[in-house]
C-alpha cells in the first residue's frame, strides 16, 4: 500500500470517526444524564488516553510559559464547541447539527478576511451565500415545522467557537505544539468548564451501566483521540487540502448513524440543503487551489 493510499484511508477514518459523536452521546442522553456530564467524563477519558499516547512516543509534557495562557484560551474555545454542540442535540436532529456545524471553514475564511486582510475571493462569496442558502433550507425543516431556532443559533456558536480555536492555534505560537501535546493540554483546560458547570463535580451523575461505560470509553477514543490521530498521518501523508476534503464524511457519517439508528427524518428538501453545506465547504477548501489553477489556464491561452 503507498503512502497516497495510507492517507487517503487515514483521512476517511479521521472524519468518519468524529462523526460518530452522536452515536455515543445520544444513548447517554436517553439514560438521563446531563450534557456537562457527558462531555465531563469524555473529556477526562480522552485526556487520559491522549497522556498516555504522548507517553508512548517519548515527548515531554513540559511547556514554556509563554504558551500556558494561549494554550488555556484555545483550550476554553476548544470545550465551549463540544458544549454547545452537544447541547444542540436537545433541540435538533444529530445529523443536522452535524451538517451545520461543518461551516466552520466558511467561518474561518470570513474570520481570516476581516482580521488579517486574506483576501476574499469570488469563490469564497458564493460558497457563503450557498451556505446560508443552504441553513434557510434546513432551517423550513420537514413540512410546516420548522428547526429549532435555538438548536441552530447553538451550533453556529460551536462551529465559531471551533473557527475561531482554528485561527488562534495557526495564528500563535501554538501552531509549533505537536498536535497530541496541543490536544491534550486543550482538552485538558478545557475540561475545567465542566467541573465549574458541576459545582466541583458535586452534581457529576454516575454512569448507570456497562453498556453506557462502552458508550462513554467509545466517545473519548473513537471521535477525540483516533480522530485527532489519524488526521495527523492524513495531513503527514496527503497533505491538509485532501484531508480537509475527506471531513465531508463527518456530517455524512452523522447523517447515516442518525437515520439508520435514531430514526431522524431526511426529506428532500433537507437532503438538498445538507449537500449545498457541504458543496461550499468543499469550495472554500479548494479556492485557492481552483484559483490557481485558473490562473495558469489563462496564462496558457494569452500565449
Amino acid at each position: 500500500m503507498n503512502n497516497k493510499t495510507k492517507g487517503f484511508i487515514y483521512g476517511a477514518i479521521a472524519a468518519a470517526s468524529y462523526g460518530m459523536n452522536p452515536l455515543f452521546a445520544l444513548p447517554l442522553y436517553g439514560a438521563g444524564m446531563s450534557v456537562d456530564t457527558v462531555l465531563f467524563y469524555r473529556y477526562l477519558l480522552a485526556a487520559i488516553v491522549l497522556g498516555i499516547l504522548i507517553k508512548v512516543q517519548g515527548e515531554s509534557f513540559a511547556l514554556q510559559k509563554k504558551n500556558i495562557l494561549p494554550l488555556f484560551i484555545m483550550g476554553l474555545l476548544f470545550s465551549f464547541s463540544s458544549l454547545l454542540l452537544f447541547m444542540s442535540y436537545n433541540y435538533m436532529d444529530a445529523g443536522i447539527a452535524s451538517t451545520i456545524l461543518f461551516v466552520y471553514p466558511v467561518m474561518v475564511a470570513i474570520i481570516m478576511g476581516a482580521f488579517f486582510k486574506e483576501k476574499i475571493s469570488a469563490i469564497t462569496i458564493f460558497s457563503i451565500l450557498l451556505v446560508l442558502s443552504g441553513i434557510t433550507l434546513l432551517y423550513q425543516g420537514d413540512g410546516n415545522k420548522p428547526l429549532s431556532t435555538i438548536g441552530i443559533i447553538l451550533v453556529l456558536l460551536s462551529s465559531l467557537s471551533y473557527a475561531i480555536y482554528i485561527v488562534g492555534v495557526n495564528r500563535s505560537s501554538l501552531k509549533n505544539l505537536p498536535t497530541t501535546k496541543l490536544t491534550f493540554y486543550a482538552i485538558l483546560f478545557g475540561l475545567s468548564i465542566y467541573i465549574i458547570r458541576l459545582h466541583f463535580c458535586t452534581e457529576l451523575q454516575m454512569i448507570p451501566s456497562g453498556w453506557l461505560w462502552a458508550d462513554v470509553i467509545a466517545l473519548a477514543i473513537l471521535p477525540t483521540a483516533i480522530s485527532l490521530v489519524c488526521t495527523a498521518l492524513a495531513i503527514h501523508y496527503i497533505g491538509s487540502t485532501p484531508t480537509a476534503i475527506l471531513g465531508a464524511l463527518e456530517p455524512v457519517t452523522a447523517l447515516f448513524f442518525g437515520v439508520l439508528l435514531f430514526h431522524e427524518q431526511l426529506t428532500p428538501r433537507l437532503m438538498t440543503g445538507v449537500l449545498m453545506i457541504i458543496t461550499a465547504v468543499t469550495l472554500i477548501i479548494l479556492g485557492k487551489t481552483l484559483i490557481k489553477k485558473m490562473s495558469m489556464l489563462l496564462q496558457i491561452n494569452k500565449k
